[in-house]
């Protein structure tokens, strides 16, 4: 039986552990924090909650293929809860567009913010289907070696085309350009330093559509980490991992808090940063910064929102209404990200939704706070170019018996990149034949 000590106990590591569990490796997951989860979990206050991170994922079928990879179905714990519309965008000239899930509703959609744009936007769309399925073989589901790409693979990922030059082209409407790039932008990252292949974001919400769970995306969390015990795995929180420990060049232990822990194999679901072993190979990299985030505790009747509104702008505004809440309240979670001179919920009002006088509670955490809580950044790598691709590490290290996971060692943030980034390291420790 192969010892495995996985370093991070956010999704990326959990999933990898309990996949790793469930094919017979002994593993010990370890996590400098007292709770597990990450970003993946909750903030409470006076009776309240919120999704601390996501509130909805893409591609419910890396979810459910974690679930039953590692024991029982996704059915049988939760339900997750397809959305009617994605999200909602409102713009400086006051026109607005709710976008649904799905070619025709999409399509639509955008018409009514003039005529032709919805086919310009859904023939944008398809023009990723064949991306989608060269990242998807290639890139996202199965292994790769950064020597030993497939050829339609090593094209795309080495192409010079950035996500705002393909949007400058395809579009003459700003808006549909601000919509087509918001999944990167509320990652932290510029259009500009972005791949273009990155724009098959837009396509996946629209196949595959958004999902949700009733009263917050953390019950994922939640199950994972029960799982954790039926996998018998060993975890120990508040236990912080310092470095690798290298044997001949290749991991032997992980140095902790705790003493060293023994490892045939490691797995990092942190920023390599972290550890002084991994941390020259990422040199090159930067961490994408995390939004401002303002939770708040509502009373008395609440808005009719959708579940995401962006309101574009400087500052742009993301507002989501997931989470739970005592009798007679509800809850609302602002992201803020740009020129934010004053207090995010005076620059909601300019909006024209006040909730200021409706507050009861509120939790605000700053990009840096958010990073210290969860030991980096939930939004991964920034874009910085077509080499970012190759500067980040994972699945697998130059160091032997190490491989990396979580959201510095995928293209995006989000479940599903997460998820399948995971999946990719228990495919390289498979036992075969």
């Amino acid at each position: 039986m192969s010892r495995v000590v996985v370093v991070g106990g956010g999704f990326g590591g959990i999933a990898a552990a309990v996949r790793l569990a469930k094919l017979g490796h002994d593993v010990t997951l370890v996590e400098r924090s007292p709770e597990l989860g990450g970003a993946l979990s909750r903030v409470s206050e006076d009776g309240f909650t919120w999704d601390a991170g996501p509130s909805y994922t893409l591609l419910p079928a890396v979810v459910r293929d974690l679930f039953r990879k590692s024991g029982r179905p996704l059915e049988r714990e939760l339900d997750l809860v397809p959305l009617d519309v994605v999200r909602e965008h409102r713009f400086d000239d006051g026109s607005s567009v709710a976008v649904p899930v799905g070619r025709a509703g999409q399509l639509a959609a955008f018409e009514e913010l003039g005529p032709g744009l919805g086919q310009r936007w859904v023939d944008h769309l398809a023009s990723y289907a064949d991306d989608w399925e060269v990242l998807r073989r290639g890139y996202l589901e199965n292994p790769w070696r950064p020597d030993d790409l497939p050829r339609d693979l090593a094209a795309l990922l080495e192409s010079r085309e950035t996500l705002y030059k393909r949007l400058r082209k395809t579009f003459k409407d700003e808006r549909l350009r601000l919509v087509a790039a918001h999944p990167l932008v509320a990652e932290g990252h510029e259009p500009r330093n972005v791949p273009a292949w990155l724009g098959v974001t837009a396509y996946v919400e629209q196949r595959f559509g958004a999902w949700t769970v009733d009263g917050g995306l953390a019950a994922i969390g939640d199950a994972l980490i029960a799982r954790l015990t039926t996998r018998g795995v060993t975890v120990l929180t508040g236990t912080e991992a310092h470095d690798l420990v290298l044997r001949e060049g290749r991991v032997v232990a992980v140095a902790t808090t705790a003493g060293e822990l023994d490892a045939d194999t490691v797995v990092c679901a942190i920023d390599p940063r972290r550890l002084p072993t991994l941390a020259p190979y990422v040199v090159r990299t930067m961490p994408a910064i995390p939004p401002v985030v303002t939770h708040v505790g509502l009373e008395g009747e609440p808005l009719d929102l959708p579940h995401e509104l962006v309101l574009h702008g400087d500052p742009m505004l993301v507002v989501r209404t997931g989470g739970t809440a005592p009798d007679g309240h509800w809850t609302l979670t602002v992201h803020g990200r740009g020129r934010l001179s004053e207090d995010i919920l005076r620059a909601l009002a300019r909006h024209r939704i006040d909730v200021r006088a409706q507050v009861v509670t509120r939790v605000d955490r700053s990009p840096r706070e958010q990073v210290e809580i969860w030991g980096g950044s939930p939004m991964g790598v920034l874009w910085q170019g077509r080499a970012t691709t190759r500067q980040r590490l994972g699945p697998r290290t130059p160091v032997p018996g190490v491989y990396a996971a979580g959201a510095h060692a995928t293209p995006g943030a989000g479940l599903p990149f997460v998820g399948l980034s995971a999946a990719l390291v228990a495919a390289e420790l498979t036992p075969t034949g």
